[in-house]
């Protein structure tokens, strides 16, 4: 299926490694023009290469804190005429709710909220002027299943979703759409993070730890990058201009719930 996105540009945060960069190279398999983005120089330049060495896509990418708004700012402005954009940033590490103050509150709403909100108030007017948006937020499938030691992404990522709902019936009649993916247990690098916890908390080897988080998985393995970036880049298609607001899980049909 021709998507219907070549020549589009699209900017995808915190993609040089994990589901950003799944994103960004199922975009640029697609013919958009992407741009990359993250905080290690040295890591985009090789992400860059290496996504345009697969897809013979055309690439760029800017080095930004997302948790800074004057880098914010640098970012909107060099990708002002973007009509997709992707939003991700690193989520905060699990953690009990006693030993969160009020700065690590602070400090998930300024990862996992406020980025995502910004970036989208600066590139929404062109997009709505040009009558093609795509918006698709990478959160958490623990928007929909909170855990207590996730609280921080939780909160975080739940106001984002609301604030975004909101947001989603103003701007339709603009072929500007919002939506979510919701993942769990991507074969990542914040899984082998997940899977180093366990080890050093149970004491059990590497392998055992990553057998054990991929039996909480009703596929019983985890998934693959890959297929959360071309669920996304479908997200990004012109043929879903009437799929908007929604929060699509990538979870292996482990979510019990009905809605």
């Amino acid at each position: 299926m021709d998507l219907g996105i070549k020549g589009r540009k699209a900017l995808v945060c915190a993609s040089s490694q994990g589901l950003g960069y799944a994103c960004a190279t199922a975009l640029a398999r697609e013919g958009a023009i992407v741009t990359i983005n993250g905080r290690d120089r040295a890591k985009l330049a090789d992400a860059s290469a290496a996504i345009a060495a697969a897809t013979g896509g055309e690439l760029r990418w800017i080095a930004a804190d997302l948790t800074d708004a004057s880098a914010r700012g640098e970012l909107i402005a060099a990708c002002g005429e973007s009509d997709i954009l992707i939003t991700n940033n690193a989520g905060p590490p699990p953690g009990l709710f006693e030993t969160w103050d009020e700065a690590a509150w602070l400090g998930a709403v300024n990862a996992n909220m406020l980025p995502a909100l910004m970036l989208i108030r600066g590139l929404l007017p062109g997009m709505r002027a040009r009558k093609f948006g795509r918006i698709v937020n990478i959160t958490s499938a623990m928007v929909k299943t909170p855990l207590a030691p996730m609280g921080l992404s939780t909160a975080a990522r739940a106001a984002l979703t609301a604030a975004c709902k909101a947001l989603v019936p103003e701007i339709a009649a603009d072929n500007v759409t919002i939506n979510n993916l919701l993942p769990e247990r991507f074969d990542t690098p914040r899984q082998e993070k997940m899977a180093q916890l366990a080890v050093a908390l149970k004491g059990i080897t590497y392998e055992e730890a990553r057998a054990e988080i991929a039996d909480s998985i009703a596929a019983k393995r985890f998934g693959r990058p890959e297929e959360f970036g071309d669920a996304c880049a479908f997200l990004c298609a012109a043929q879903a201009g009437f799929i908007s607001g929604q929060n699509l899980q990538l979870d292996g049909g482990s979510y019990r719930g009905l809605i």
